[in-house]
């Protein structure tokens, strides 16, 4: 890319666009073909993931921008029992990105209310991954009004069983981004890489730097407190307007603010769609006045300079709009306030995808995979003794597999639950138990079968979530037909590829 960093520069101080002289050629360097291609990638992970990582391929400006940002660390605020990176996610990153709704500083006043609730909130919470392969991102939108277990007072060193349970927003007007780091990785187990907040101003002024962003709404909007006045079908609309509009609530809809995460989705997939499909990245002055515009209203913790910056967005360069996926934290109304939600415990199958570095319900992949029948089995079903135990979250799964075990002539079947854990299903056996186990595991596709202690002669069979149905066995007995569940253990969780038409 070293055509464009030396063509770009920073614009004189009476502004202005780039000569008209100025060709392609010009900008990212003669037989560069591919410099466009790599460039509009770089902007659409920037904008998916902090705003900002599109800064990082622009090193001749990069000590000017670099100034524009604030940084914090926040670490002593976050405590130091943080959880780990699962081994199967190491290089991934998590990049917290929060949407602050602060009135402090120009242009960030005028906004509509804040619920009455003073400082600072964390209106927009977005959690992006980036696969350590670097091949897709999954963009997390977190309800800001979700009740969650937080720690007392913000505190460091609280134990996980003496929080208590608070709306999300609080957390940050609370104790700030160090507060809502803690209370998303103790809810998750998720560790979090990086962090950048973005303000008001910010958000304007890159939407202006764009010319504008296209949105659609299939009914008129008067929204007495964001001031929006706009009517149905497609608009482009500039700073000051989008943010009234990805900013409104009570007057559309249902006025909750779970739809409004879904007009930021399909907003924030517009702003990606324009920064590939426009001409911003072939005129340095915009592209520029982009970048100067993402940083100016940044903060961001320590390490996420330019530099780090830079090296994330090189390793993105190639992912697409269609491998940029938006989802919700599944939610339901909180029954204890009509006004609040609680997380669905599908909600524990994105972490859990996030922590294996795959994409929200792309199955997974045995690392030991139950063994071939490629021999006869050996144990009868009658002569197993059988303990299922349900770590799926839904309820009803073990006994459901009880039955369709019975019929086959496994009459020794106990069951129990467990806390959430793991994911599809793991057959356990002691030493010397194997042949029982296989029998066991012919009646479980694609289950995980190991050996540990302390089983005697009964094989365990735990139901993680995403646990496929029993089906028959080899040497089943009898021949009552497996009966056809009634319980779906998986959970598709509805999701969003930026390349989706915004009417959609």
């Amino acid at each position: 890319m070293g055509g464009s960093d030396e063509q770009l520069t920073p614009p004189p101080d009476q502004g202005g666009e780039a000569a008209s002289g100025t060709t392609r050629s010009e900008i990212h360097g003669t037989g560069r073909q591919g410099g466009i291609r790599s460039w509009r990638r770089w902007t659409v992970i920037s904008i998916v993931g902090v705003l900002a990582v599109v800064v990082g391929g622009v090193a001749v400006v990069a000590w000017r921008l670099s100034s524009n940002i604030k940084r914090v660390d926040v670490s002593d605020a976050i405590g130091s029992d943080r959880p780990g990176q699962a081994p199967e996610a190491k290089g991934a990153l998590n990049i917290l990105l929060i949407g602050s709704d602060t009135r402090e500083g120009a242009g960030n006043d005028g906004y509509g209310d804040n619920d009455g609730q003073a400082g600072a909130h964390s209106d927009t919470n977005l959690l992006v991954h980036l696969s350590a392969d670097r091949s897709a991102a999954t963009v997390v939108s977190i309800p800001r009004d979700s009740m969650v277990a937080a720690p007392p007072e913000c505190s460091t060193d609280a134990p996980k069983d003496e929080w208590v349970l608070r709306q999300w927003n609080l957390n940050y007007s609370m104790g700030g981004t160090g507060c809502l780091i803690r209370t998303l990785e103790g809810n998750t187990g998720l560790f979090v890489d990086h962090y950048a907040v973005v303000d008001f101003r910010g958000f304007k002024q890159m939407v202006d730097a764009l010319g504008g962003v296209e949105v659609c709404t299939d009914e008129a909007i008067s929204d007495p407190n964001t001031h929006l006045e706009l009517t149905a079908g497609r608009h482009t609309l500039d700073g000051r307007v989008a943010l009234q509009y990805v900013r409104a609530r009570k007057s559309i809809g249902d006025g909750s603010d779970l739809g409004r995460i879904v007009r930021q989705q399909a907003f924030l997939s517009s702003v990606m769609q324009e920064a590939t499909s426009t001409e911003l990245l072939l005129k340095p002055t915009r592209l520029y006045g982009f970048l100067d515009a993402a940083t100016k209203s940044l903060t961001t913790d320590p390490d996420f300079g330019v530099g780090t910056m830079r090296d994330v967005a090189t390793s993105v360069k190639g992912i697409g709009l269609d491998e940029i996926e938006f989802v919700t934290v599944p939610n339901e109304t909180y029954p204890a306030d009509p006004n609040r939600v609680q997380w669905k415990p599908a909600a524990d199958d994105i972490w859990t995808a996030l922590k294996q570095d795959r994409r929200v319900n792309e199955p997974t992949s045995s690392a030991s995979p139950s063994p071939t029948q490629s021999s006869p089995l050996t144990v009868a079903p009658g002569e197993v003794a059988v303990q299922v135990v349900n770590a799926s979250g839904t309820s009803g799964l073990a006994d459901q597999a009880r039955d369709a075990l019975a019929v086959q002539g496994f009459d020794d079947v106990t069951t129990s639950d467990a806390e959430k854990d793991g994911d599809g299903t793991v057959i356990a056996h002691s030493a010397g138990n194997q042949e029982a186990a296989r029998t066991v595991a012919a009646a479980f596709p694609g289950s995980t079968v190991e050996e540990v202690d302390g089983l005697g002669s009964r094989v365990r069979v735990t139901l993680g979530p995403g646990a496929k149905p029993v089906v028959a066995v080899p040497n089943r007995l009898g021949s009552t037909p497996v009966p056809t569940p009634s319980i779906d253990p998986t959970t598709t969780i509805e999701t969003r590829t930026a390349d989706v038409d915004i009417c959609s």
